[in-house]
């Protein structure tokens, strides 16, 4: 992946406790094709020289809100909090929406397969996506929040 000065970057790192540390940035300037990367992390002064397996370019279906609990999934009503979650996730990565509509608020979106639901519907850069919220097959108990383009079918009569 190349990067260009100015593109939203994520940088993912483990802190001092072992944990996923993310943080989000603008790239400052770019040493090569292998990196390392200058990023100017939100909220600080200076750059940061960091490697490109630390770095991943900030986009709307790029950008992912990984939770531990089935019951985030399973209630209505924390299903309906992970929308707030993701977009406060989105809005620190610098991602603007220009809308977003809840699918049956009331019921914490629609249920389109036996392990997700579809959130909501919402607008950026003049392209349409939903937000799905999905059990990670791989990893029991975890959810992962989303944008994804809308399936599109073609119905045949």
């Amino acid at each position: 992946m190349s990067f260009e000065a100015g593109d939203r970057v994520r940088v993912t790192t483990v802190g001092d406790d072992g944990l996923p540390v993310v943080r989000y940035g603008t790239v400052g300037g770019v040493t090569g094709t292998n990196g390392p990367i200058v990023v100017m992390l939100d909220g600080e002064l200076g750059g940061d020289v960091l490697d490109l397996s630390e770095v991943e370019l900030v986009s709307i279906t790029s950008l992912e809100l990984r939770l531990d609990g089935d019951d985030l999934i399973d209630d209505a009503a924390l299903r309906r909090g992970l929308t707030a979650l993701w977009c406060a996730e989105a809005d620190a990565a610098g991602l603007a929406l220009e809308s977003l509509h809840h699918l049956s608020p009331e019921a914490g979106g629609v249920r389109d397969s036996p392990d997700s639901w579809v959130l909501a519907e919402l607008v950026t850069g003049g392209e349409h996506y939903v937000l799905r919220a999905a059990r990670q097959p791989n990893e029991p108990g975890a959810v992962c929040v989303r944008a994804d383009r809308p399936n599109r079918w073609d119905w045949i009569s």
